[in-house]
């Protein structure tokens, strides 16, 4: 291996200049130095010793990414923004996985804290839990000390700079678009009672629904997935109820139910009209093409990394309107033609 000492020795400078210029250090040198150093370091191949960067940095070149389930597709296409973004910054991600466990959230945090991590990104909605709550923000302090940076993708709570989808506007004008359609009784697939992101979308639907003089939804809870969304739809075909109009709030939680009704033999649209939200990648697949609010996720990941990295002292708040997207999965009660997405 090519040593910092013989990349110091074909530059003509001392060993400490040589750090200072490859290993990131905030001490200024020279420009023809730099160049002599980094001119020395691309002829011998010298490979940087990412663990003297960070002692001379004081952080690594790390984004510790933190989501809830990356086998959830929602997560994935935010993940592929980031790594994206972070390529253009010679960054490296690593990603943690929480499983919806609050106390995995916590630890993971106090992970990065103890590795020097530069900028620690956090994406997914929690439970509406004053003590988690808490426990959380204060870890966040604690990170945020050490001079690591964070940015949120979801409720803007903690006093950092945050990505936040409007999930109870998108709902809103999701129920009065499916209403367009003629649909008056509907059903919510609503996820977890206290979490955040569902209760957001489910109250928006259901004021959307309110405003219009409909009556109230039937509301289903359950885990925020596809097994969610599947055992919610078969619990609502129990109930023989007169809805002609489904709206889980996930789409994955839609995906679910779709299969679902197929397994009971539910034509969509034909027997029942389904919606979802966030319109993620693999819905490209889905028949029929699923009606949903689209959130551009790979973008929202990619703004995060950058908010993190553009800190300032005042936290920052990016709300992410959804647009809605009509598709297939809904019929139109009305008889009027119209062009679907």
């Amino acid at each position: 291996m090519v040593t910092l000492e013989a990349v110091a020795k074909e530059a003509g400078v001392s060993l400490a200049t040589a750090s200072r210029v490859l290993n990131g250090s905030t001490r200024q040198v020279g420009a023809l130095t730099r160049t002599r150093v980094e001119s020395a370091a691309a002829k011998l191949r010298y490979r940087v010793d990412s663990t003297a960067q960070t002692l001379a940095r004081g952080m690594s070149n790390v984004v510790g990414l933190i989501v809830q389930d990356l086998t959830d597709p929602y997560f994935a296409a935010i993940a592929d923004g980031v790594m994206r973004a972070a390529d253009l910054h010679d960054m490296v991600v690593t990603i943690g996985t929480t499983r919806r466990d609050p106390e995995r959230e916590i630890a993971h945090v106090a992970s990065l804290t103890a590795q020097r991590t530069r900028v620690v990104l956090i994406a997914g909605s929690r439970d509406a839990d004053d003590v988690m709550l808490r426990r959380f923000r204060a870890e966040l302090d604690v990170y945020r000390a050490t001079g690591g940076q964070v940015a949120i993708i979801g409720e803007p709570a903690f006093g950092v700079d945050t990505v936040s989808p409007l999930n109870h506007e998108g709902a809103y004008q999701l129920a009065r678009a499916l209403a367009g359609r003629g649909h008056q009784r509907f059903a919510v697939l609503a996820g977890p009672v206290l979490m955040l992101t569902a209760v957001e979308r489910t109250a928006g639907f259901l004021d959307g629904l309110s405003d219009l003089g409909f009556p109230a939804p039937v509301l289903l809870h359950s885990r925020l997935d596809r097994n969610g969304g599947h055992d919610s739809a078969l619990e609502l075909l129990d109930m023989n109820t007169d809805v002609t109009c489904v709206f889980a709030v996930t789409d994955a939680m839609a995906v679910g139910a779709l299969a679902a009704f197929r397994e009971r033999g539910v034509q969509v649209p034909r027997d029942l009209s389904l919606a979802g939200f966030e319109d993620i990648p693999p819905l490209r697949d889905v028949v029929p093409a699923l009606t949903t609010v689209r959130l551009p996720l790979a973008r929202m990941g990619a703004l995060a990394l950058e908010l993190a990295l553009s800190h300032e002292d005042v936290p920052r708040v990016e709300p992410v309107p959804g647009e809605v997207v009509l598709r297939e999965s809904v019929s139109d009660l009305t008889g009027a033609s119209s062009d679907l997405v």
